[in-house]
């Protein structure tokens, strides 16, 4: 099998399985019980993993909270913020290509009596189809505005949204400014004081790190966002979580990001690296859409493109391993089936087992057909070039296969 499905998860870093063993073996003792010396010993490896993850993101050590994942860190974010006792404002903003893990809570908090306005996201035709329209949430974030939710990078489309000018428009009305970044953290450079958020999500699972363990950056200086507990029982982590931790997750967690950050030189230890990573996936990429469009001219791409010279990770406009592309008339089920052997999909994984199309594909104007028509490739760190053309020869032999049968 060729994985081509980095989005959905990702596979475990060896740096992230040896960081996590030893608390799985002899350093099994509850952080929390530091009235004994194996308890205070864990204590210390995760405040001191802590602060390190924090320094990743440009945070204090006290504004991470351990989740289970981006869905947690989503609905604590979102229900924590509007739901809180001293929350008076009842207006939410967001986009319709959120991930279901942000679009069901607000549909929840729209059924307990909030406003949700969803501004529009540009359309396939432009040049950088899914980002948000800064002009029309302009003119819905207003003094009534509670909270805006805006992810990082979409999941599907792999579109990389302008926080840092959505963050402005938030904050100059007193608005708080939540992002699912779930599927940018380790792909791109992070820094929630550079992108100046509230609170963010994210889940290990999505750059090498084990399933099971997220976190929510929540923060505490120059703005302290307050948030009303959605799991209680015991006051953990502020209070803002309680149960106990996740020491091994956390461990592995810190190990894989870490390991990101130094494979693309975005920290100290990234030296001897040869040519960064996610250079390298953009790379892979390309060599897929090229190999594709060659023989399929009637391919079109859903998302934003990318200039054949790229700049900084930081000026993309599109995440370096996503790759979304129309293969009408044919089904991107039929392709799938056709191929058992090559692992992608055609849309998010929280959705797939549901029926119809993907709501960010038609959110950017595709047809139903169109978007039928669509599958979703996530390239990432353990793919090869070998990889890349043998993929591209099975979907190319199918395609002519498929084409035969209509």
């Amino acid at each position: 099998m060729i994985y081509l499905d980095y989005h959905a998860t990702t596979p475990l870093a060896p740096e992230a399985l040896e960081a996590m063993l030893p608390l799985m073996q002899e350093l099994y003792a509850n952080a929390g019980s530091t009235t004994h010396a194996a308890g205070r010993q864990v204590a210390e490896l995760i405040e001191r993993a802590t602060v390190e993850l924090a320094g990743l993101l440009g945070a204090a050590d006290d504004e991470l909270v351990f989740t289970s994942g981006a869905t947690e860190s989503n609905n604590l974010a979102l229900f924590g913020t509007c739901l809180h006792p001293r929350q008076k404002r009842r207006k939410i903003v967001s986009v319709a290509t959120e991930h279901k893990a942000v679009l069901d809570p607000l549909l929840r908090l729209e059924r307990q009596g909030f406003e949700v306005v969803y501004v529009p996201v540009a359309q396939f035709d432009s040049l950088q189809p899914g980002v948000v329209d800064l002009g029309q949430l302009a003119e819905v974030v207003d003094e009534q505005t509670a909270l805006v939710t805006i992810m990082l990078a979409n999941n599907e489309i792999g579109t990389i949204q302008p926080l840092r000018a959505i963050a402005d428009q938030c904050h100059r009305v007193g608005a708080l400014l939540h992002t699912d970044a779930t599927q940018a953290l380790g792909r791109i450079p992070v820094d929630v004081d550079l992108l100046d958020v509230d609170l963010m999500s994210f889940s290990a699972h999505k750059f090498y790190g084990p399933k099971g363990v997220g976190g929510l950056y929540v923060r505490r200086k120059t703005r302290r966002v307050k948030l009303q507990p959605q799991i209680v029982g015991g006051g953990q982590q502020h209070n803002y979580r309680s149960g106990t931790i996740n020491t091994a997750g956390i461990i592995g967690m810190h190990a894989a990001l870490l390991g990101c950050y130094r494979l693309n030189a975005w920290s100290d230890g990234a030296e001897s690296v040869g040519v960064v990573e996610w250079r390298r996936v953009a790379g892979l990429r390309q060599r897929l859409y090229d190999r594709l469009i060659q023989r399929e001219p009637s391919l079109s791409l859903n998302g934003p493109g990318w200039p054949s010279e790229f700049g900084e990770a930081g000026e993309l406009t599109r995440l370096p391993g996503n790759l979304n592309c129309c293969f009408y008339p044919i089904e991107g089920q039929s392709l799938m089936m056709d191929v058992p052997e090559l692992a992608v999909s055609s849309g998010s994984a929280c959705t797939s087992a549901e029926p119809g199309t993907s709501h960010v594909l038609r959110a950017i104007g595709l047809t139903e057909e169109q978007a039928r028509s669509s599958l979703r490739f996530g390239i990432g760190r353990f793919n090869t070039e070998q990889d890349i053309e043998l993929a591209a020869d099975w979907l190319l032999a199918s395609l002519e296969k498929l084409r035969r049968l209509i």
